[in-house]
């Protein structure tokens, strides 16, 4: 199976897509409002939160079913979900938010 076949399944692109939203969640309420240190968590942030947590099973998932078959094919889209979850922290983390 190739990577690209394999980047067509739901499992491995869902999480990339999900960061690249939560990204896009941080980006649109950073240009909406700045930096803001709120007492309270406000929406935006619960959206991060699911959204990141939210992907952690289907990594899981995709993992378990894909390494065993196709290891070759499976650690590089691993790894770019890995970077899209880096990219969408990133904000949040060197910003403090």
């Amino acid at each position: 199976m190739s990577l690209m076949t394999l980047l067509r399944r739901p499992s491995a692109f869902l999480p990339i897509a999900m960061s690249l939203t939560a990204l896009g969640v941080v980006v649109t309420f950073l240009a909406m409002y700045g930096v803001v240190h709120e007492t309270d968590e406000g929406t935006a942030a619960h959206v991060w939160q699911l959204l990141m947590g939210g992907q952690l099973p289907i990594i899981a998932f995709f993992a378990f079913r894909w390494l065993p078959r196709a290891p070759g094919d499976a650690i590089p889209i691993l790894a770019i979900q890995f970077a899209a979850g880096l990219l969408s922290a990133a904000p949040v983390f060197l910003l403090g938010l």
